[in-house]
C-alpha cells in the first residue's frame, strides 16, 4: 500500500507540473489569439485577457490525455533512471501491479473531470460564446430550447423580434406553429403574428395561414386582427447564425444533458452531436486510463538499455494516434455514420488491450 501512495503521489505531481508548463504556454497564446478575434480597438487588452481565461479551461480539458500521458512518462522514466523501477522489480511487484496507481489516479481524475471539471468548463464556455458575440455584433444568444418549444431572436437596435415554435426541421429554418412577437427599441410590443408554417429564405420569413394582431395603440387586438394565406417578414437571421447558435454541446453541463437532448428531440432536432458528447464524456475516464497504460508500455525499462529517446517517441505518437482516431470517429458519431456507444466506447477499450498486449510482451516476453 505504501508504494502504490509513494507512485501515486509522484504521478499527482507529474502531472501538476505537466499541467502548469502548459497553462503558462497555452494562455499567452490564447490571448494573442483574442485580441486578433475581437477586432474591436474599443475592446482593449481587458476584455482579451476576459476571453483568454473563458476559454482557456476548456481547451485543457479538451487536452487532459495528453497530460495524462505526459505526466505518465515523467513518473516512470523518472523512476527508471533512479533505478527504483528496478527495485520495485526486485520487490516482486510486476509491471502491471506498478501501473496500478497511476491507472486509479487517472480514472478518478477523469471522474472528477466528470463531476466537477464538465460543469465548470460548460459554464465558461457559454459565457466565453456569449462574450465574442458581445463584442463582435452587439447581440446575444440567438437561439433557445425550452420546454415549451424552439425561441429564437432577430433583430436590430430599432425592433426585436422573439419568435417561437412548436416543432422546426433538422436546421431551425422551417418552423411549425409559429408565433412572433415584435417589440419596438423601449421594449413595448408592437404585434403578434401567427402561423402554421414559418420558412426562412434569404433576409425573410414566408409565412403560411397567417393570423396578425396588431397591439401599439390598440383597445380591442382580436377586432383589428387580419388573416392571410400568406405573409413575408423581414429577418436578419440566416441558417449558419441558427446552427451556430446552438453552440458546442461541451457548453451544456453533463448533468443537463440529457434533459437537453430530450427538448431537442421534441423540437424536432436529431442533436446527435449532444448524444456523442455524452457518450464520449462518460467514457472519459477511460481513455485517461489507456494513456496510462500506453506510455507505460514504452517507458519501464532501465535505461541502460538506451533508445529512451525513442521509446517516448513511440509513445507519444501511438498516443496522438488514439487521440486523434477517438476524434475522427467522434465526427462519424456526429454525422451518423457509426453507432454511437461503439464511436465512444471502442477507442479507449481498444487502446487499453493494445497497451496490455505491449505491457506483456515487453516485460515477459
Amino acid at each position: 500500500m505504501i508504494l502504490h501512495l509513494y507512485i501515486a503521489r509522484r504521478f499527482l505531481r507529474a502531472f501538476i507540473i505537466v499541467l502548469g508548463v502548459f497553462i503558462s504556454i497555452l494562455l499567452p497564446i490564447d490571448l494573442a489569439e483574442q485580441i486578433r478575434r475581437i477586432g474591436n480597438p474599443d475592446a482593449g487588452f481587458g476584455a482579451a485577457l476576459e476571453l483568454a481565461l473563458l476559454n482557456t479551461p476548456g481547451t485543457l480539458y479538451e487536452m487532459l490525455p495528453l497530460f495524462i500521458m505526459l505526466a505518465t512518462l515523467f513518473l516512470f522514466l523518472g523512476l527508471a533512471r533512479t533505478s527504483e523501477m528496478v527495485v520495485i522489480r526486485a520487490a516482486g511487484r510486476s509491471a502491471l501491479r506498478s501501473t496500478m496507481s497511476p491507472v486509479i489516479v487517472a480514472i478518478l481524475l477523469g471522474i472528477l473531470g466528470i463531476m466537477v471539471i464538465n460543469p465548470i468548463v460548460a459554464a465558461t464556455e457559454r459565457q466565453y460564446a456569449q462574450t465574442v458575440s458581445r463584442y463582435q455584433t452587439g447581440e446575444a444568444q440567438t437561439v433557445s430550447i425550452s420546454a415549451e418549444g424552439l425561441w429564437l431572436r432577430q433583430g436590430s437596435e430599432a425592433q426585436q423580434t422573439v419568435i417561437r415554435a412548436e416543432r422546426t426541421n433538422a436546421d431551425g429554418t422551417v418552423l411549425q406553429n409559429a408565433s412572433f412577437f415584435a417589440f419596438d427599441e423601449d421594449g413595448a410590443m408592437q404585434s403578434r403574428i401567427d402561423a402554421d408554417i414559418a420558412r426562412l429564405e434569404l433576409g425573410a420569413w414566408e409565412l403560411e395561414q397567417v393570423k396578425i394582431w396588431p397591439l401599439a395603440g390598440s383597445s380591442n387586438p382580436e377586432a383589428q386582427a387580419e388573416t392571410q394565406a400568406r405573409f413575408t417578414l423581414a429577418s436578419t437571421l440566416t441558417r449558419e447564425q441558427i446552427r451556430d447558435s446552438f453552440g458546442s454541446p461541451s457548453t451544456v453541463p453533463i448533468y443537463e444533458l440529457p434533459r437537453f437532448i430530450e427538448q431537442l428531440n421534441t423540437a424536432g432536432f436529431a442533436a446527435l452531436s449532444h448524444r456523442v458528447w455524452l457518450q464520449m464524456e462518460l467514457s472519459n475516464p477511460l481513455m485517461l486510463a489507456a494513456m496510462v497504460l500506453i506510455a507505460a508500455g514504452f517507458t519501464m525499462r532501465h535505461t541502460r538499455f538506451g533508445k529512451t529517446g525513442v521509446m517516448v517517441l513511440s509513445a507519444i505518437l501511438l498516443g496522438f494516434g488514439v487521440f486523434f482516431i477517438r476524434r475522427f470517429a467522434e465526427v462519424l458519431g456526429e454525422t451518423g455514420q457509426l453507432p454511437i456507444y461503439i464511436v465512444a466506447w471502442t477507442p479507449p477499450l481498444a487502446a487499453i488491450l493494445l497497451a496490455l498486449g505491449l505491457l506483456l510482451h515487453t516485460e515477459d516476453g
